[in-house]
């Protein structure tokens, strides 16, 4: 398989190269004076030179033309830099031709760099093929900005000054206003990652809040302080628990056994969606490891059906004979004006650093519109934002060990052919994550994967702790992955205030003992409940000594679920004696406040108040109807008052008075249903779309009171 790539990507290099000049002599003139953005240091380009600020590479030879010039010691994941002053740029990347090499050439002669033949290669650091690099220089000019990707050298600039960091605050930004107020800096996504940096990611609309907050989308959820002015309730955060009959789905297919291989009935990344249409669970899985994407269905989710297909007769096989995945999701896209692109699906086959394949599909079974996209490491996925109507590729990278790096794009088709250059740092573990008590290792981030929730990004960091994988493969034990919840309001920057494993690795001989995996769903909406679908690995120690696809280490993959509370993220809480919240300034179109809120054994009432902290009349404290229930949609009233209708587009507050009981959300529903018009990740059982414009019906469908 890795020599059939390697074939290929050695054609396209030969045919591609031809169409870009190169000359033997280098280009007349002085460097060009730079400003770049990161940590990086300025030294000499000689022999035993450290190459990078986060690897300990040195230089193994240093050509004539390069020694003693200028260059840019940088992070190895991207160097971002603008041409303040005419002059000559000169690039090192990897020579291309090895299946392992980082190169960027591709984009260096988009750009315009020729390629500089004398000499034709030569060893950068180390002694591997792959390590071996050639020369690029351009004449720049002022103003030209370029942004280099991983393993790339600049050299040769007569001056070079870092740029300085934004200090402006976001209030000031003047780029996209999203759904929620926060308005986006003008550069997006941001490129200011330092990849050296182990605190935890920043998230930058904490610190600087929108005046008033508008809510007309979704449930608001208290992961963070957003929403809040002030409160004495304390927050807590919550866990997942899982079901008690897991696995639901177990490899027993012959495609899903494997012979010859690894068994594995498991979607990764794949998803499960809700069909509003058809009124079933559809689900795209792994049926056998890296072997092949198969389909299946559900009325309640629980029990799954495998239907008979015409991809490969007798199965319920959908991807292409001619593909094999290694990571990938599908995703749904409801709004698709073109029938074709219903379902889009991303995948990328084994392999180093290589492109990935998209394809778009009118009914998930039928696979069309093949695009290849841009290169990128294992373990890559795709998500859609809702919010700015975007398809992000989550993309694997290796900076701080297993990372992420970021590409958004408005067509997912188009989108996809993304220069190496494009995708931007984005996420990695940090110093707040635990070492795992058994490995001790430093946790690395082994996947991201995110989907829209009421009015939030919600995001599962899927976290590595080892072993690695040859001493997994000696043991043939699965490596160590569990699942962390992250919360983003602006798709982009990640807060993870609860650091525990919300739905861990075992670690004991059973199904989901390690190899912990979100979906590309992340969970779906059933009743007053939200279910996790997730992977887990048993592993299989009497196959230790064979090739890795048939190394017990993937073996025996299944599919189980956790639940949680609608909503059931964090809470605020108060005990015997009452604690207050009172919310930021917010405004909405509705006219009904609803909460996600259990008062079973206390009471809450709210009251609302003006821009200057005086309560409404009639929205008072004395006159609010106490509620005294457990219930994730619950309405709020008032005597003497029939809705909110005449606050409508004004800014006001919601003050909160809880004693001994838990709030969760609230929101302003347009009418009496509770519908909160936000998003439902996967969807469930009596939502017509994405999202919620039914309310408390969901709670009264005809699943929810059979599986009651």
């Amino acid at each position: 398989m890795k020599r059939f790539f390697a074939t290929i990507f050695s054609i396209i290099y030969a045919t591609t190269s031809l169409l870009y000049s190169a000359q033997e002599t280098p280009l007349d003139g002085k460097g060009a004076e730079i400003m770049y953005r990161g940590e990086g240091e300025i030294d000499m380009f000689n022999q035993d030179a450290v190459v990078f600020t986060d690897r300990k590479y040195t230089i193994n030879e240093s050509p004539a033309i390069l020694t003693g010039k200028n260059f840019l010691r940088n992070s190895i994941e991207q160097t971002s830099l603008r041409v303040v002053s005419d002059g000559v740029l000169t690039i090192v990347t990897p020579e291309p031709g090895h299946p392992k090499a980082a190169t960027r050439y591709k984009d260096l002669e988009t750009r315009g760099f020729i390629w500089i033949k004398s000499p034709e290669k030569f060893q950068l650091f180390g002694n591997q093929p792959f390590d071996l690099a050639r020369i690029y220089q351009k004449q720049v000019k002022q103003g030209e900005r370029f942004r280099f990707g991983k393993w790339t050298v600049v050299i040769g600039f007569e001056k070079a000054l870092r740029l300085p960091e934004s200090t402006r605050p976001w209030s000031e930004n003047k780029g996209e206003r999203l759904y929620n107020g926060i308005v986006l800096p003008e550069e997006w996504p941001p490129q200011e990652i330092d990849t050296r940096n182990t605190a935890p990611m920043a998230v930058p609309y904490l610190e600087s809040r929108p005046t008033v907050v508008p809510i007309d989308i979704g449930r608001q959820l208290f992961v963070d302080d957003f929403l809040i002015e002030n409160s004495t309730l304390k927050r807590v955060f919550h866990l997942p628990l899982k079901y008690s009959g897991n696995p639901i789905l177990k490899p027993e297919t012959e495609l899903e056994m494997n012979p010859g291989g690894n068994s594995a009935a498991v979607p990764k990344s794949g998803g499960v969606w809700w069909d509003p249409a058809e009124k079933i669970f559809k689900m795209w899985y792994e049926a056998g490891w890296i072997h092949t994407i198969c389909y299946a269905t559900s009325k309640d989710g629980l029990k799954w059906e495998r239907p008979s297909l015409d991809i490969k007769k007798d199965t319920n096989q959908i991807l292409p004979t001619d593909l094999t995945p290694d990571s990938w999701t599908v995703v749904p896209d409801w709004s698709a004006s073109d029938p074709q692109q219903r379902y889009k699906l991303f995948m990328r086959p084994p392999g180093g650093q290589m492109p990935g394949v998209s394809m778009t599909s009118s009914d998930g079974i039928h696979w069309t519109n093949r695009v290849t996209t841009g290169n990128t490491g294992d373990r890559s996925t795709m998500f859609y934002n809702p919010f700015r109507k975007k398809w992000v590729y989550s993309l694997r990278s290796g900076f701080r060990g297993r990372s992420r790096h970021y590409w958004e794009a408005d067509d997912f088709l188009a989108g996809a052919k993304w220069p190496d250059s494009g995708p931007v740092v984005w996420a990695a573990a940090d110093r707040d994550d635990p070492k795992d008590i058994v490995t001790q290792r430093t946790p690395q981030l082994y996947n991201l994967d995110a989907v829209a929730y009421e009015s939030i990004m919600l995001g599962f960091y899927e976290i590595h702790h080892g072993p690695e994988n040859d001493i997994c493969e000696k043991m043939g034990l699965p490596k160590i992955t569990e699942l962390n919840f992250a919360y983003s309001r602006d798709g982009f920057h990640w807060l993870r205030p609860d650091r525990r494993a919300h739905i861990p690795a075992e670690r004991k001989d059973i199904w989901d003992r390690g190899y912990v995996q979100s979906l590309g769903n992340l969970c779906c909406v059933r009743g007053d409940k939200l279910w996790f679908y997730y992977t887990g690995f048993q592993g299989d120690t009497n196959k230790v000594s064979k090739h890795w696809l048939q190394n017990g280490m993937y073996d025996r993959g299944s599919t189980g679920i956790a639940f949680l509370r609608r909503d059931g993220f964090a809470s605020m809480e108060a005990e015997t004696d009452a604690g207050k919240l009172t919310t930021r300034p917010v405004q909405f179109s509705g006219e009904q406040l609803f909460v996600n809120a259990d008062t079973s054994n206390g009471e809450l009432k709210v009251e609302v108040l003006d821009e200057t902290g005086q309560p409404i009349a009639p929205f008072t404290l004395t006159s609010c109807r106490p509620l005294s229930s457990d219930s994730t949609i619950s309405p709020i009233s008032w005597d003497g008052a029939e809705s909110l209708s005449n606050l409508r587009n004004k800014p006001v507050r919601f003050r909160f008075t809880l004693r001994n009981g838990a709030l969760y959300a609230f929101w302003v529903s347009r009418d009496a249903t509770g519908r909160s018009d936000g998003y439902v990740a996967g969807g469930g059982p009596g939502f017509t779309g994405p999202t919620d414009t039914v309310g408390i019906s969901t709670l009264e469908s005809e699943f929810v009171r059979d599986l009651k």
